[in-house]
């Protein structure tokens, strides 16, 4: 979304939970997706001359390439894909955790690309012009991606810019997949970040030392994508669940999961979940929980004993050792999502 003003614009975007394919997406294999409705919001000013300069959080820096700083050569290389953007000055939010897998990375990205993209139009946006814009937004997070993550597969961004739940592969791009129900899932944050580009370059070497393993991997998490994608057009939540922790155990075999991870998952589950997994790059971050749906006599969703379903997961997270924070999501059957936040839960 775009809101636009005189001297200044906005921009927010989503935050995503990736329900299947991590990793093998990489290498082609299709993954899906889903963007939650907590994310990322910045406003952009224009400045009379440069540098330009991103506030986030305390901390402010400057666009520069050859910056120390990780952030400074992200924004740089965000303000400078063609045709390259004047100088600015951004005030940005993200309401996600920084390396939990939920794509607070690309939600500032697609964020401060769609605020920065207004203003250089002065707020007047035509709307033969929007398919344009969009592609110069995903290839501006692109850029940004690139600093961080190494090679992302670009499918944080396509959440953060435009939501619902999708198919999503590098040549083809995104494809909406409609779901036959909602799905309830818990997600639980490890407490510590993980990293894309860590995991991402370990499998690369792991492929270098052993393509035969690494391709059986990826051929079986494309196998599960194939079959999710049918389960959730079916509304078939404990074939889906089965499936997350069919992922799960594959991801595992690549050792991109960790003893918190597992832990999450294995509570997840003997609280009631129908399946747990990773969610992101792994090596920390967060999981998804799939709570199981309920019906009242007429079909219709009993919300409320889904969350109290999804209550029993959030307290045996919380109640364990590492005293694991997390919040419940609903992703709707029309392509919304909303959150739902706990006592105690991710913000």
């Amino acid at each position: 979304m775009l809101v636009t003003g005189q001297a200044s614009t906005e921009g927010t975007a989503s935050g995503k939970v990736i329900l299947f394919g991590e990793h093998a997406v990489v290498y082609g294999s299709p993954a899906i997706a889903a963007g939650l409705d907590r994310g990322a919001r910045a406003v952009v000013t224009r400045q009379p001359s440069g540098p330009s300069t991103l506030r986030l959080g305390d901390g402010t820096v400057v666009a520069d390439a050859s910056s120390a700083s990780d952030l400074g050569r992200a924004f740089s290389a965000l303000l400078e894909v063609a045709p390259a953007i004047p100088p600015v000055h951004v005030e940005a939010r993200c309401d996600l955790p920084p390396g939990g897998g939920l794509g607070s990375s690309a939600a500032l990205a697609v964020s401060i690309a769609r605020a920065a993209e207004a203003l250089a139009r002065s707020g007047e946006i035509r709307p033969e012009e929007g398919a344009a814009i969009e592609a110069r937004v995903l290839a501006r997070a692109a850029a940004w991606e690139r600093i961080f993550h190494g090679n992302p597969s670009g499918i944080d961004a396509t959440a953060a810019a435009q939501g619902g739940i999708f198919r999503f592969t590098r040549a083809e791009g995104a494809r909406p997949i409609t779901p036959r129900h909602d799905l309830v899932l818990c997600v639980g944050s490890t407490g510590h970040p993980s990293s894309t580009r860590t995991t991402v370059e370990l499998i690369a070497s792991q492929h270098a030392k052993d393509p035969v393993l690494v391709k059986r991997s990826i051929d079986a998490i494309t196998s599960i994508v194939g079959n999710a994608v049918l389960a959730i057009e079916a509304g078939d939540m404990r074939a889906l669940g089965d499936l997350m922790n069919m992922n799960q155990l594959v991801l595992s075999g690549l050792f991109v999961s960790t003893s918190e991870l597992e832990e999450l998952c294995a509570l997840a589950r003997s609280a009631g979940a129908l399946g747990a997994k990773l969610t992101g790059g792994g090596g920390g971050g967060c999981v998804l929980a799939l709570v199981p749906p309920s019906f009242r006599s007429d079909g219709t969703r009993d919300e409320a004993r889904e969350a109290e379903s999804a209550a029993r997961i959030l307290d045996a997270w919380r109640g364990a050792e590492g005293h694991y924070e997390g919040f419940c999501a609903r992703i709707g059957a029309g392509g919304r999502s909303e959150t739902r936040g706990a006592e105690g839960g991710l913000s």
